[in-house]
């Protein structure tokens, strides 16, 4: 499984390195944020694109689980 460790970086950097992951035709990837707003926004594009996704929050950081549904 991949992880996509996008922790430290600013809006849209997360979701795009998510969308070269999701590209590459994974079923399961985990990313890694640790903003609000990049974990809303990564969970919205994994949505839209068919994934199921779990979120796990330790302190800052957001662990999102997607899944191909």
């Amino acid at each position: 499984m991949l992880i996509v460790d996008a922790r430290g970086l600013l809006c849209p950097e997360p979701v795009v390195r998510t969308q070269r992951a999701v590209k590459d035709g994974l079923s399961e990837l985990t990313v890694l944020v640790d903003a609000e707003a990049a974990k809303e926004n990564v969970t919205r594009f994994a949505a839209s694109r068919g994934y199921a996704v779990s979120v796990k929050q330790e302190g800052a950081d957001y662990t999102l689980s997607l899944s191909r549904v």
